[in-house]
């Protein structure tokens, strides 16, 4: 990168800073989560995650002037957006890692760009790129390189088969909610405000959710689980969402879920770093095929 392009960085470089950012936040939180795990029913760690995060934007919104008010047609596109992004999708996330290894459903999620690619070429008629497609099916090959070891130690049983069921519906559910948001951008929203709205709805969902499955809202007031939640709260959901959404709307949603394929490169240092984890040289060639999909869908032109 040229000192030029520090001064006045181009929308890709910005992108890729974006995607850094968010690639890095979202590959610590998979162990945040562990911090969480065993105290306190994963659907209110979700409540107070999402909830936290909501007022927190909303807090923002009126502090530094900006309206967080959205007409009807705003407010059902944030509806739904916080319905497949914050509710459905992350409940079948925790779920699926209750019956299969975090590894797996990475695999599974790296499937997300490729998956936004067909739900707006099919929905709303976007055409992209080759780069664009190649790019997303080397996240998918990747990951799969990547976390393949684990994934196949783990076997294919009935049990699997279903963590991996609930995997697939998780990330349907967010490819669905990417239409939400972009929905909201049609229809004029800003990203604070409908994030905000997003986010509430989202925690809502969370609790009837809670309420029919009785689960008990609880919280750990132990010094690990309020970093974690400051964590996943503060970086994971009002950050990196806000980031993740920005770099949806400047260049396309494809470019932006490819962090789902990103993520567990940064997941897997974090373990090496604080879990004394070793990987086989098949994670460095996974490595370098998540890097090259993400090389070809930087270049790739914003479908239309």
């Amino acid at each position: 990168m040229t000192p030029s392009e520090l001064r006045n960085p181009s929308a890709g470089v910005l992108a890729i800073l974006g995607v850094a950012i968010c690639a890095i936040i979202w590959g610590t939180t998979w162990y945040a989560i562990t911090w969480q795990l065993g105290t306190v029913d994963p659907v209110a760690s979700l409540t107070w995650r999402f909830g936290l995060a909501a007022l927190i934007i909303f807090v923002c919104c009126l502090a530094t002037g900006r309206s967080i008010r959205l007409d009807r047609g705003q407010h059902l596109a944030a509806l739904g957006q916080g319905a497949f992004v914050f509710a459905v999708s992350y409940t079948f996330t925790y779920a699926a890692e209750g019956y299969v290894t975090s590894a797996i459903v990475a695999v599974v999620f790296a499937s997300l760009a490729f998956l936004n690619l067909v739900l707006f070429r099919v929905v709303v008629g976007q055409k992209t790129s080759r780069e664009a497609w190649i790019g997303a099916t080397l996240g998918i090959v990747g990951v799969a390189v990547l976390s393949g070891g684990e994934a196949l130690g783990a076997g294919f049983d009935q049990r699997a088969l279903t963590g991996i069921g609930l995997a697939v519906l998780a990330v349907l559910s967010s490819a669905v909610g990417n239409y939400f948001s972009w929905r909201g951008q049609q229809l004029g929203s800003a990203i604070l405000p409908q994030t905000g709205w997003a986010m509430g709805y989202g925690t809502v969902m969370l609790v009837l959710h809670g309420l029919v499955t009785g689960a008990h809202f609880t919280i750990d007031l132990s010094p690990g689980y309020l970093i974690s939640l400051a964590h996943l709260s503060i970086l994971g959901s009002v950050v990196a969402f806000l980031v993740y959404f920005a770099v949806a709307r400047a260049r396309g949603y494809a470019l932006a879920s490819y962090i789902s394929a990103l993520t567990p490169p940064i997941a897997m240092l974090v373990s090496v770093l604080f879990e004394d984890a070793r990987f086989e040289w098949t994670a460095l060639l996974g490595l370098l095929l998540v890097l090259a999909g993400q090389a070809l869908l930087i270049r790739a032109p914003k479908a239309s």
